[in-house]
């Protein structure tokens, strides 16, 4: 799995994006891909079968929004697969992740991928984003195909320290949910180009406050 053609995918793939990765890093996460592929057979963790399209709309879209994380302490709301937060992991091990979700099946399989790639700078936790109070506040806040903005704020908003920043990963601009969002709460769309994805993407940056 670890083809020679999924290694140049994944190195252009970080050039274009400007990321360097540290010793060891590329191959965590062509391990990770393998896992992905491996387990999906049987518990279906995400629609996307072809390891080179797990490149492009799963490694590399999660490394897109590297230059927007702050602090140190971050958590991904609904993490799922472990995306975007085991990329960000292995591209920064100088920060602490929490990857959060409710669905057991899928914590399990992220559970089994921090052993298998050996990263020590994250936490499995299994709660409803709404439940969930850590002993420590988030400087991060991200999100990937979660819910509405209004509703990332509702569910997750408590998980963010004094002047977090809430990431919301996306499509196209939500211009709908956008005007939703209340008073109280500034927000900024930064797109994103991701090597190998022609379909549009961003990322709504938010912040609670005035401007």
């Amino acid at each position: 799995m670890k083809s020679a053609d999924l290694r140049a995918q994944l190195a252009r793939g970080c050039a274009q994006l400007d990321v360097r990765l540290p010793a060891g890093a590329e191959d965590a996460l062509l391990d990770f891909v393998t896992l992905l592929v491996k387990w999906n057979v049987t518990y279906n963790l995400t629609a996307v079968r072809v390891p080179t399209d797990m490149v492009s709309k799963h490694l590399l879209d999660s490394l897109s929004i590297r230059p927007f994380l702050h602090g140190e302490r971050i958590v991904d709301v609904a993490t799922g697969a472990g995306l975007p937060g085991i990329p960000l992991a292995l591209a920064c091990p100088e920060r602490q992740f929490v990857l959060l979700d409710s669905n057991g099946k899928k914590t399990r399989f992220v559970t089994h991928a921090l052993t298998a790639l050996g990263l020590r700078n994250v936490e499995v936790v299994q709660a409803r984003a709404e439940d969930y109070r850590p002993a420590e506040l988030f400087v991060t806040v991200i999100s990937r195909a979660f819910a509405s903005l209004l509703d990332f704020m509702r569910l997750a908003g408590h998980l963010g320290a004094p002047h977090a920043r809430f990431l919301a990963m996306k499509g196209q601009a939500p211009a709908d949910e956008l005007q939703a969002l209340p008073a109280g709460f500034r927000a900024t769309v930064h797109p994103l180009t991701v090597p190998g994805l022609e379909a549009s993407r961003c990322v709504v940056e938010i912040q609670k406050g005035e401007a």
